[in-house]
């Protein structure tokens, strides 16, 4: 008595017999060195996010712990009160320290204008940054490519911008010996 199923049992089968993944076709259940299997699922965690994450994007035991730490409504409300006066006093002494700085500068300016007015009125000349004096628009008649790119660019009253900011090491292409500010004329 043949049947289709013994003639299968004697048939030679293909390599992959199970449609499982090739990644756990070497894995041992339960074998003899754990380390193996804590190496492993060090460098390749599971997909299912039924813990939380060491970074802290997913945490589903948080209300859980809150309540742990804080058990009442009421406690929870007096740590933000507390929280809140925190933030209040520290506003507070922002505050005032800018208060005390800017009736700081009121005072040197009061002093300034006692000492040299000439000086008090230059620091507080207000100066449309557009405006061009006659010489400056005879400059830039005669200025061409980057040069004139440099006087349009530039904002009286601002910090120069071909300035460098100082570090402690040198420029990677050296220093440039060949360049010269332009001077606006007055």
């Amino acid at each position: 008595m043949s049947s289709p199923l013994l003639a299968l049992g004697k048939q030679k089968l293909p390599l992959r017999v199970a449609q499982s993944s090739v990644r756990y076709a070497g894995r041992q259940e339960s074998g003899a060195d754990p380390r193996n299997d804590i190496i492993r699922r060090a460098l390749y965690p599971s997909n299912i996010r039924n813990r939380a994450s060491p970074v802290g994007t997913w945490r589903p035991d948080v209300g859980r712990r809150l309540q742990r730490a804080i058990p009442s409504a009421q406690a929870h409300e007096t740590i933000e009160r507390a929280w809140f006066l925190h933030q209040r006093h520290v506003r507070r002494t922002r505050m005032a320290e800018l208060e005390r700085k800017f009736e700081s500068v009121q005072n040197a300016m009061k002093t300034l204008r006692q000492v040299a007015p000439k000086l008090y009125l230059e620091a507080n000349k207000e100066e449309d940054p557009r405006a061009r004096s006659p010489a400056e628009i005879e400059l830039l008649k005669k200025l061409k490519g980057p040069e004139k790119k440099a006087v349009e660019a530039r904002i009286r009253g601002l910090f120069p911008r071909e300035l460098r900011i100082p570090t402690d090491t040198p420029p990677r292409n050296g220093w440039t010996y060949e360049f010269t500010p332009l001077t606006r004329p007055s």
